[in-house]
């Protein structure tokens, strides 16, 4: 479990104006009397201030499309792009949002033309893995990646007036579920039940017909509910779960496997991409661990509590031989009442800076 995939990107780039404006305001664009070759040129910044309050909305619906963060952000200043060179002919027949959506949506359908889809390995379809067998990462499979809730949200926080970037519609087993979709069935699934479009508005913004529409619809619906049937975990917020997830950092930085384990629910669930393997049940986690975690003692791990896609996550850095802990992966955590009942560990150095996380940590 060493191994780890480097997926580090260049430093953010693009056409944003900054990230001071409230999230999810919807912009009113004045009123042009006469055609639309009056209205003034506008430049990139001019866009990018346009369409700032709405950056964190279109940058979860190309997540959401994609699977990435990494593919969502380089969407999102192609979307910029986009509406820059078509705003010239923007006529304000309909909202600056729907405008804009419709250019992302498309975007990320260009995007995906060709591309396999992004899988956790509990979704490839294998059974639960025998932990005494040695895991060995996949290289070839482009993996699901989480989402930072502080890309997603102000101050992390999701804003409950927020529908298109609610919690519910981010949550990484949702995501994962969009996957099983096509690209197609994904955008109309996403502009429909997500965004609240109508199915004009939607059959115009994707060529369709209503009726095309409408049946992809109820195809994607029938295929979510096989592959997400389960509702959603309660996400309690009081004492007793900040305890818990207080007491698995704790668990995890003492290297105390018997304490880790004891805070697992009965029918836990632990993957790891670029592993494929996933596996079940307390005592296989305990397994896994002792058998290939390259922790010994107390102190190899050091840990960062984080969040992603609207639940609590902790990145986990590994004392190497020199010394250092550098960035060894990222842990997205479900947890109830019943404990910590999904952990997906992503061993992928490059989303510690998605993230906002060092590479390495200073000495104690």
């Amino acid at each position: 479990m060493s191994t780890m995939i480097d997926t580090r990107r260049t430093a953010r780039k693009g056409l944003t104006a900054g990230d001071g404006a409230p999230y999810g305001r919807r912009m009113v664009v004045p009123q042009h009397p006469t055609a639309t070759a009056e209205r003034p040129a506008a430049t990139a910044g001019d866009i990018a201030e346009l369409l700032e309050p709405m950056r964190r909305e279109i940058l979860a619906h190309c997540y959401r499309m994609t699977g990435s963060v990494h593919d969502a952000e380089d969407l999102v200043q192609e979307t910029y792009l986009r509406a820059w060179r078509a705003y010239h002919g923007f006529e304000n027949r309909s909202s600056l949002r729907t405008w804009v959506f419709r250019i992302a949506t498309n975007a990320c359908l260009t995007h995906l033309e060709g591309r396999k889809r992004r899988p956790l390995p509990t979704g490839l379809g294998g059974p639960p893995a025998d932990p005494a067998d040695q895991p060995r990462p996949e290289v070839g499979v482009s993996w699901l990646e989480p989402m930072p809730d502080d890309m997603l949200w102000a101050q992390g926080q999701p804003d409950p007036a927020a529908r298109a970037s609610s919690r519910e519609n981010v949550r990484l087993a949702f995501v994962a579920a969009l996957q099983h979709l096509t690209a197609q069935q994904r955008a109309v699934l996403l502009l429909r039940d997500v965004l609240a479009w109508r199915a004009k508005e939607v059959a115009d913004a994707l060529d369709l017909t209503v009726a095309g529409v409408n049946s992809t619809l109820q195809r994607a619906r029938a295929r979510l509910a096989a592959v997400d049937p389960d509702v959603p975990p309660e996400l309690p917020d009081d004492e007793r779960h900040r305890r818990l997830l207080r007491a698995y950092l704790k668990a995890f930085e003492a290297y105390d496997v018997t304490a880790i384990v004891e805070l697992l629910a009965a029918d836990v669930v632990w993957e790891m991409p670029p592993y494929p393997e996933w596996y079940q049940g307390p005592e296989h986690v305990r397994t896994l661990i002792s058998t290939w975690g390259p922790a010994q003692r107390a102190g190899d791990m050091r840990v960062l509590p984080t969040s992603a896609n609207g639940e609590p996550a902790f990145a986990v850095y590994m004392r190497e031989e020199d010394g250092v802990h550098r960035a060894f992966h990222l842990q997205h955590v479900t947890a109830d009442r019943n404990g910590v009942r999904r952990v997906t560990a992503f061993f992928s150095p490059g989303l510690f800076a998605a993230f906002g996380l060092p590479p390495e940590l200073p000495p104690r």
